[in-house]
């Protein structure tokens, strides 16, 4: 038989040192070398029709004559026999808002029939997709696609031989406008020029409406089939020939031979890297640079230089590519030696001479600025007296969550701990259903949320009401579930108080993550004194022995993730209430984990933290810092300690190198994952006073936002490796190794992104860190909310002409980003000001509509303006107060910033990407008003100038796209000014390019493109 390779996810880049391999990590997450992102779900038929995706999108088998045979190929295989008239039905959310479709499945046609459908998927017998493995009306294997305007597109095929498996496959590429079948790896047929969008199949808005069959026809007359069945997947991209060679010959597992690394797939468009594109055309030259270092840190080279350029083209500081190296080594000694960057496009080699120097190690800045509670900010309606875009994204998130049933958040604790259920109790979807091994994260995203919503609704006490009786009741109930931990069942019985003495569960002899009706213990007694969760101690130990990621019983999700939430949500609640119980329910599990900890060598540690997803623990470390902060329990400080990612701080056990010493060790890892770690660096930091950790947390925000960052905020979104939801293998790449195609830029990414920028602030005033506030929380943030309701995205495509998908309009499944969006939009007020912390300066960060109760100097400061409508906006203090005020300058503010106190010009010397401080003491009445013209600017990705986004001041504009397209859109502009090809209206944030509308990102709900391929004349 012919032998078959197995690729794996392996990717090669080469720099100028040579050349690094770069595997993803390991774990279920790449499926045949494609990532999990891209995959809807996946049956495998084993036994039952569960999706073996992380999407619970479960089958249901109808019919019981259906059964479940042992085949010679692929062992365990579902069987349809005939004349039985049995088919499996799938959960029509299945395909609910996706651009693109990819079917595949193995079938095993037992007859000959004609009319027999191996699926059949749509909202009607006038809108669907099937395929007929033998044909309809003439013999072969052919695909249909129908919709409703009428139109039919068939691709037809060689007919199939019964008593044989083939690997069949369909594939819908939109923006290719194709429709491809496959069969055992090859293509068979393709049909072209498909004018066709997937909502033409499927509604988009409501699952019950879409009907999607394997072994039926919609139409009511056909045949069933009659066939066997095995691993059977939905993708939402489209996959190439290659991806699916591999998933066939990968499924055979005969004679395979060694692994051997995969190709990275080439799907966008390429260009030359010699040919200089956008302003770099008219570079003549750029400067060297030098730069100190003390021995052992690498230096901070930087990302931008002046460069000079000709025929009198004013063009912006200079992208430098500079070599990243995996360690130290080159500053392991004093000395001096040399580093040659790269400009894309050119081939100019600037500089960096580095000097080492023995250097007394460098102070670490002391936290100088607090932030006001959120109920000490509110948010106001525009200039114009109409609903800002914020308050527009609160009021969905708000009037929905005030509607939600706590009940349905308590669900899965409940059933954990074998508690009945009240009466109309409904558990969550999506990651919160009963055999999800991460249920309950929700639940801490669900409690912070709500303690937020209520700090902030003083503007209506109802709904205020509405929320503290919210936290109330999901408090008390926690708290009495995780009285029962450790506790006898029965006075007198037996139990296990000692959190390391769990033993398994009743009749079984291992440890597992069954969550099962059948399965699942709930042996409450047994789980150690202080456990709370959604689901019993097993995960948390199966990691410690050795457990990775995945759907099976021996593998996890990420229990220490889950965690992080319910602590976090419950110490969010105690700070806005006072609330003694959620302060009690974190620290007994905070002991939990303390005494669990505690007992584990460096070693296992260092294995738990740096497993993909499985090891996941948030801000773990952050919750147990915040937890010390909180009771000044040291315990709480030393189990901290023990969630430091050694490998990714400090390189390895000796703490030889690592982020600490600014050496890039995060490069092609989780992105989500590892964020929330460096929050909880800077956590401990602020309570251990530890320089290393400041150092962990300055040093990853420099290297994210300036070699991994997307125009809108964003920082993942991998094709090498191949996950959506991963770094670029390499730093300043976006373009060879970015833009995946099953989306990037995971939301709660950025989430978190902004929650670190803003406490770095309070560290260290540098405006850069809130002009990427800005960029991450306008680009972003709001830009992944739903036009008419609280769903939101979970990754944003940004390849050409993509389309947002938004998700949990009704808060009842929860993806992560679900979570975080719920968090995200019941706090936009929280970093518009800062105050010193001696209340001697207020820090005005972000231009937005607001009133601020400064309590402590007896000030109400109100911001008027329509930003970013406008380029104004105006402070009115009232009260009376000495204080300096310090105004953002923001990076974009090219065209000068003004100033006006009481209505007269102040004399200021503003640089953009600085505070500029404003003295005075303040009387009543009192009004400073700031303008800062906008204009036009292109943003690049760093190694594909050519490809870059345009931007109004701080808002990005997309490009509203008519129809799907595979290229980039092309747009031409004039190099002296890039205004005068542009024409609108700037008040409503609406221009035209060449018959095309853009609009902020924000705004943008239909088919738009984020990257434009742009020339400058």
């Amino acid at each position: 038989m012919k032998r078959y390779r197995l690729f794996i996810c392996v990717m090669i880049s080469f720099w100028a040192s040579g050349s690094t391999a770069v595997m993803a990590q390991g774990g279920d997450q790449i499926l045949d070398g494609i990532g999990e992102t891209g995959l809807i779900a996946r049956y495998i038929f084993d036994g039952n029709a569960k999706d073996w995706s992380r999407n619970n999108l479960h089958g249901k088998i109808q019919d019981s004559q259906a059964k479940f045979v042992n085949d010679e190929q692929f062992g365990k295989v579902l069987s349809l026999p005939a004349d039985a008239k049995a088919f499996v039905t799938l959960p029509g959310e299945a395909l609910i808002g996706e651009e693109s479709l990819t079917v595949s499945g193995w079938i095993y046609l037992r007859s000959a029939q004609k009319g027999q459908h191996f699926f059949d998927f749509g909202k009607s017998t006038n809108a669907h997709l099937f395929v007929a493995p033998t044909g309809t009306e003439s013999a072969g294997f052919q695909a249909e696609v129908n919709n409703e305007s009428g139109a039919k597109y068939k691709t037809n095929a060689p007919a199939l031989e019964t008593d044989k498996w083939y690997h069949l496959v369909v594939v819908i590429n939109i923006p290719s406008k194709s429709i491809s079948t496959y069969v055992n790896g090859l293509q068979v047929s393709e049909t072209k020029n498909v004018a066709l969008n997937l909502d033409q199949l499927f509604d988009n808005k409501s699952g019950e409406k879409n009907t999607l069959y394997i072994g039926k026809s919609l139409t009511a007359d056909a045949p069933s089939l009659n066939a066997k069945l095995h691993d059977f997947r939905i993708y939402r991209v489209p996959l190439n020939e290659k991806q699916i060679a591999r998933i066939y010959h990968n499924s055979l597992k005969e004679n395979q031979e060694e692994e051997t690394e995969e190709e990275q797939v080439k799907d966008l468009p390429s260009f030359s890297k010699t040919t200089p594109q956008l302003y770099n055309q008219y570079l003549t030259s750029v400067s060297d640079i030098t730069v100190e270092t003390g021995v052992g840190f690498l230096p901070r080279l930087p990302s931008y230089i002046k460069g000079v350029y000709k025929n009198g083209v004013q063009g912006p500081e200079v992208r430098v590519i500079w070599p990243a190296p995996t360690d130290n080594s080159q500053v392991l000694k004093t000395g001096q030696y040399t580093v040659t960057g790269t400009i894309a496009g050119t081939d100019l080699k600037p500089k960096a001479i580095v000097t080492v120097i023995n250097a007394k190690k460098t102070a670490t800045p002391e936290r100088k600025l607090e932030v006001f509670h959120l109920d000490q900010v509110s948010l106001n309606n525009d200039l114009d007296g109409n609903q800002t875009k914020f308050i527009e994204n609160r009021n969905k998130f708000i009037t929905t969550l005030a509607t939600t049933d706590p009940d349905s958040f308590l669900y899965m604790f409940r059933n954990a701990f074998g508690q009945a259920q009240p009466t109309g109790a409904e558990p969550l979807g999506v990651w919160d259903t009963q055999e999800t091994k991460l249920r309950g994260h929700a639940t801490g995203h669900y409690l912070t949320a709500i303690a937020q919503a209520y700090a902030s609704t003083g503007y209506d006490q109802s709904l205020q009401a509405n929320f503290k009786d919210k936290m109330e009741y999901m408090v008390n109930t926690l708290y009495q579930l995780e009285q029962l931990s450790g506790q006898p069942k029965e006075a007198g019985g037996k139990s296990v108080s000692d959190p390391t003495a769990v033993p398994f569960g009743p009749g079984k002899t291992s440890y597992d993550s069954d969550l099962s009706p059948e399965g699942i213990r709930t042996d409450y007694w047994n789980w150690g004194k202080g456990f709370i969760s959604a689901y019993p101690p097993d995960q948390f130990i199966m990691l410690e022995n050795g457990a990775t990621y995945g759907g099976q019983k021996t593998q996890i999700w990420a229990p220490y993730y889950t965690l992080h939430k319910i602590l976090a949500g419950l110490m969010d609640v105690y700070e806005v209430s006072g609330n003694e119980k959620a302060l009690e329910t974190a620290k007994g599990m905070g002991d939990w984990v303390y005494v669990r900890m505690k007992k584990l060598p460096t070693e296992t540690l260092i294995s738990m933290w740096n497993r993909y997803i499985a090891g996941e623990f948030g801000g773990m470390n952050e919750a147990m810092a915040r937890l010390y902060r909180i009771t000044k329990d040291p315990h709480y400080l030393e189990v901290a300690q023990l969630f430091d990612n050694i490998k990714v701080f400090y390189g390895d056990a000796n703490h030889s190198h690592g982020l600490a010493k600014n050496v890039d060790t995060f490069r092609g890892l989780h992105a989500n994952q590892h964020i929330p770690q460096i929050m909880g660096a800077l956590e401990m930091y602020r309570d251990s006073n530890t320089p290393e950790y400041y150092n962990v947390a300055d040093n990853f925000w420099y290297k994210t936002v300036n070699d991994y960052m997307y125009t809108i905020g964003g920082v993942a979104g991998a094709r090498n490796p191949a996950n959506a939801e991963c770094f670029i293998s390499q730093p300043a790449t976006i373009y060879e190794n970015g833009f995946s195609s099953g989306g990037q830029n995971e939301t709660c990414a950025t989430y978190n992104m902004l929650k670190l920028t803003g406490d770095l602030f309070l560290y260290d005033q540098r405006a850069e860190y809130m002009d990427y506030y800005e960029r991450g929380l306008y680009n972003h943030i709001l830009a992944s909310v739903a036009q008419d309701s609280p769903a939101n995205t979970y990754h944003v495509p940004l390849r050409p002409g993509s389309v947002k998908q938004f998700g949990n309009a009704h808060m009842t499944g929860f993806t992560c980003c679900n979570g975080t969006a719920i968090e995200s939009n019941t706090k936009f007020q929280n970093s518009i000001y800062f105050k010193s912390a001696d209340t001697n300066t207020l820090y005005v960060n972000l231009y937005v509509p607001s009133t601020l109760e400064w309590t402590e100097k007896k000030v109400t400061i109100v911001q008027t303006t329509d930003f970013p409508n406008e380029d104004f906006t105006q402070l009115t203090i009232k009260g009376n107060g000495k204080f300096d005020v310090k105004v953002r300058v923001p990076y974009w503010a090219t065209k000068g910033f003004f100033v006006k106190i009481n209505g007269k010009q102040e004399k200021v010397t503003a640089q953009p990407g600085s505070y500029l401080t404003l003295k005075r003491k303040w009387k009543d009445g009192d009004t400073i008003e700031l303008r800062m013209p906008f204009q036009f600017h292109l943003e690049s990705v760093m190694d594909q100038q050519n490809i870059a986004s345009l931007f109004y001041g701080p808002i990005l504009l997309a490009a509203q796209e008519p129809e799907p397209r595979k290229d980039w859109r092309k747009v031409t502009l004039d190099v002296k000014d890039i205004s005068k090809s542009i024409q609108g209206d700037p008040k409503k944030l609406e221009f035209n390019i060449d018959g095309i509308v853009y609009k902020p990102f924000y705004e943008s709900y239909g088919r738009h493109s984020v990257y434009l391929d742009v020339t400058l004349k």
